[in-house]
């Protein structure tokens, strides 16, 4: 496993992170508690020492799972955790007020109920689980952020940025006055590596790349034929013909397989990893053969100049969030 400075932080990430959020046991359909715990083992066993999870997943049981792993563990384990919007907003939207997204009370509530969850004295990231740079003209967020890390309660802060809209949050990172920012970021949505990555190795701001897989359509396992459990939420994200289009997207990108990746999920986490301001890219890993697959790309080796440039060509300007 390799690892990469968090921003400022002066905390060293593994660059291949655990994200949580399939482990919570809602919206994703088919996660068992005895997998996610294995799971999370293997993780720490093969070197991953950033678990990325939320308030939000699963109410907590996310949370629940990943403190009862860390505690068991001799290891430093760092963990990041988010806050849900108040009011229930996914992305905020731009007549969203900070008032009504997130008070200071519900801040300060939130964070203490991830603490009780996860069972720790201190969060080493907490995230506001979505942002506008609006709000950056009123202070109280930011005051009191600042005042859960007086406290030991929070050592740095950020925002996860709304789906596919990393200019979102351009503002906020110039400012300087966050540690990281989480965003989506994969051989479809490119958008990133326009200007804010750049401007977060300026400002040494850290970055969490997401959802690497596009939410599995980069996994190359996502065909006009399939079909999800019910209940799961990619019933609603790959609905309609959006799984034919996935796999005529796919289809050109499995003829790029070779020495540098051999599989296409190989190639899009290398890909991500590619970029010198991503400092964790954190897929879902449920299980242990997710976590052996993921952590085995963590390996020191880069994608060559030209691969990356081929790649350029296959950015995929659409939102299946909406």
């Amino acid at each position: 496993m390799q690892y990469r400075r968090l921003g400022n932080t002066g905390i060293q990430v593994s660059e291949v992170g655990f994200g949580a959020w399939g482990i919570g046991g809602s919206m994703w359909v088919g996660a068992k508690d005895d997998e996610s715990v294995a799971a999370l083992h293997a993780a720490i066993d093969a070197g991953v020492n950033f678990i990325d999870t939320a308030l939000v997943y699963g109410d907590g049981h996310s949370e629940i799972l990943v403190g009862q792993v860390i505690r068991s563990r001799s290891e430093r384990i760092y963990v990041a955790s988010k806050i849900p919007p108040k009011n229930g907003h996914w992305p905020a939207l731009p007549s969203d007020r900070l008032a009504d997204t997130f008070p200071s009370a519900y801040i300060m509530d939130c964070t203490e109920q991830s603490l009780r969850n996860l069972k720790l004295d201190c969060l080493d990231l907490q995230q506001l689980h979505v942002w506008r740079d609006e709000w950056m003209e009123e202070p109280s967020w930011l005051e009191t952020l600042r005042t859960l890390k007086a406290r030991g309660k929070v050592r740095a802060i950020g925002v996860s940025i709304n789906d596919h809209e990393p200019d979102s949050a351009l503002r906020l990172v110039e400012s300087g006055i966050i540690d990281a920012v989480q965003v989506i970021y994969n051989i479809f949505d490119q958008s990133p590596a326009g200007r804010l990555l750049p401007a977060c190795l300026r400002h040494d701001v850290g970055v969490l790349a997401r959802c690497p897989y596009d939410e599995g359509g980069l996994t190359g396992t996502i065909m006009p034929e399939t079909t999800f459990p019910k209940g799961d939420w990619r019933n609603d994200y790959f609905k309609g013909d959006r799984k034919a289009q996935v796999a005529a997207h796919v289809a050109p990108l499995q003829q790029l397989l070779g020495p540098e990746a051999r599989t296409l999920p190989e190639l899009a986490l290398r890909y991500c990893l590619a970029h010198p301001a991503v400092s964790t890219v954190i897929p879902g890993m449920r299980t242990r053969k997710h976590v052996q697959a993921n952590c085995a790309w963590s390996d020191g080796q880069k994608l060559s100049g030209k691969l990356l440039e081929e790649l350029t060509r296959h950015a995929w300007q659409r939102n299946f969030y909406d």
